[in-house]
């Protein structure tokens, strides 16, 4: 219980310590979507992952304790990588971090955190009311968590948890840490007050309206390339009855409540190792007017410099994005071949067209 009250009379006492936020853009590595890392302790799905992507201890600064000063990987050390799949709009994490005294015995907050905010929209602004935190100031049915954490979340996350939830959300909406919204596996063997490395994984889900009462009344964020969105983190590194330090990406301890202090991180396209040269894909939509006639759209990658349509019916084009008319309602198998200059690659597709 002890060192959770210091934990919150840290967050609050030092909400207006700054320094500087650095000006640097952090890379998301994008998975191929036959390659989603399994939360599964293992690690290997993050072999893929180059050096690059790598979010090192010396990126962090400690903004509570000896304000400002780098970290000695010597007490404490930290690497992150983190990661999206084209589709889903879900960020993935890598956690690899050494401790010379792992802190989590304690069933409430006051333990080692990895504490994580992300803004999917990279919209800014505060998302917790810190005035909730003073009982002398809140009216009595007001709720604690009143409009809290809506368009950016924040994650407690227990590192590792020890016979409770693996992360407190922190806000009015505590489902968003439950499968399927996340999910999370550790690796690590060592006992609480000893040195040692911990392994995780784990994935979120963004939103930017996260609802209090339950996910379908929430608004995910949309994930595209070359998206910027907002994230960062604090590592608070409890060694036996105090917080020894604060480290955060931000450098400003405000990144816990006020999204316009997070870092810029961007989803960037898969890397060349990781694609095809050529993928064959692509999509439809019906005419509103005309329900028989339909538009195709090529959603091929690659260095495409032919495109061949097969509609089913006898009919073929050459066109990259065709409009094409069928005379009856009929099981259709539609199939694309792209080329280009060294490779070639098909999609086929069977639907139906069942309107009139």
């Amino acid at each position: 219980m002890l060192k959770s009250k210091t934990l919150l009379i840290l967050i609050i006492s030092f909400l207006f310590i700054s320094l500087t936020k650095p000006d640097k853009t952090f890379m998301i590595f994008q998975f191929p979507q036959h390659q989603i890392p399994r939360i599964d302790g293992d690690f290997l799905d993050w072999k893929m992952v180059p050096d690059a992507y790598v979010v090192g201890l010396d990126e962090l600064k400690n903004t509570v304790f000896g304000e400002g000063e780098d970290q000695n990987p010597q007490d404490f050390d930290l690497k992150v990588k983190v990661g999206w799949v084209k589709g889903l709009n879900r960020l993935y994490f890598y956690i690899e971090a050494y401790d010379d005294f792992w802190d989590f015995e304690d069933d409430q907050l006051g333990q080692d955190i990895f504490e994580l905010v992300v803004d999917g929209d990279a919209s800014g602004g505060s998302f917790i009311n810190q005035k909730n935190w003073n009982f002398n100031k809140r009216l009595e049915d007001q709720p604690f968590f009143e409009g809290s954490g809506t368009h950016a979340q924040n994650y407690h996350i227990f590192t590792p948890a020890f016979q409770k939830d693996w992360a407190m959300a922190w806000g009015n909406k505590p489902w968003i840490k439950e499968f399927p919204y996340a999910n999370v596996a550790y690796q690590y063997d060592f006992k609480p007050g000893e040195s040692g490395i911990l392994k995780m994984e784990f994935y979120v889900t963004a939103y930017d309206f996260a609802s209090h009462d339950r996910p379908e009344n929430s608004i995910e964020s949309t994930f595209k390339e070359n998206k910027n969105i907002g994230i960062s983190w604090s590592m608070l590194d409890f060694d036996g009855e105090k917080c020894e330090s604060f480290m955060n990406l931000s450098h400003d301890v405000r990144m816990i409540s006020d999204a316009s202090y997070l870092r810029v991180f961007k989803l960037m396209p898969i890397e060349d190792a990781s694609k095809e040269p050529i993928t064959a894909n692509w999509k439809f939509s019906i005419d509103q007017i005309e329900k028989k006639r339909i538009h195709f759209y090529d959603h091929s990658t690659g260095e495409i410099t032919k495109w061949h349509w097969d509609f089913g019916d006898g009919t073929t084009s050459d066109e990259k994005n065709p409009i094409h008319q069928y005379s009856k309602k009929n099981v259709w198998t539609v199939k694309l071949t792209v080329e280009g200059s060294t490779a070639k690659s098909e999609r086929s597709k069977v639907w139906e067209v069942l309107t009139e």
